[in-house]
């Protein structure tokens, strides 16, 4: 069973936005299509910022990195092709257990309001409104997006680095805060290296295996 969850008035801050969203979670169930008609395309940063929180804390919630990880794949590319935003039915009518992704995003919610202390709506704001730099971003953004759905939930941060990025870019491109887009590239900069760390450290150990 679902809920349909009513939209926060837009003159909150992101941070206040996304708990009273939090806030409306019903305990039943809640599926990724009523977030989506509640956010609507106008805030499909805001939707990504709220699905990555589950990821910011040490919580484990089965087959959500998958639901939320695509789902935000979706949003890059809509932003990156300028079309409107779509999902496949089948993660539109996926219910996912309220109350433990309330849980989730109520915890997560203090790093939204760690980096939003330290954005500057505005700052360098060419890195986020120029055509040249927002392809990049945008592609940067889908690409951490894969890195979240990837099935290595077993290593340690390999959630949360990406979703760090993601974060940093939704913050970035809603505030026109070049810094922290900047600071979402880092980010995923490191998530790479990590990842790249990790498979050339796991490739070394098969070669050793086999010789």
């Amino acid at each position: 069973m679902t809920h349909e969850l009513p939209l926060p008035p837009p003159a909150l801050s992101l941070g206040e936005q996304l708990q009273a969203i939090i806030d409306q979670l019903p305990d039943e169930g809640v599926s990724l299509g009523s977030l989506v008609e509640v956010i609507g395309d106008e805030g499909l940063l805001l939707l990504t910022a709220l699905m990555v929180l589950v990821f910011l804390v040490p919580v484990s919630i089965p087959g959500v990195s998958t639901v939320f990880g695509a789902a935000i794949v979706m949003v890059g590319i809509s932003r990156l092709t300028g079309r409107p935003f779509w999902l496949p039915r089948r993660l539109r009518e996926r219910v996912l257990p309220g109350a433990r992704v309330r849980n989730a995003l109520a915890a997560g919610l203090q790093w939204v309001q760690r980096f939003e202390r330290i954005s500057r709506p505005h700052r360098l704001r060419r890195l986020a409104e120029q055509r040249a730099w927002l392809i990049t971003g945008n592609l940067a953004y889908i690409t951490a997006a894969l890195l979240l759905m990837a099935p290595l939930s077993f290593l340690p941060f390999s959630n949360t680095l990406p979703a760090i990025a993601l974060l940093l870019y939704a913050i970035g491109f809603i505030q026109r805060d070049g810094g922290a887009v900047l600071a979402g590239h880092a980010a995923q900069l490191a998530s790479l290296v990590y990842f790249g760390a990790v498979l050339a450290g796991g490739g070394a150990a098969l070669r050793a295996l086999w010789g």
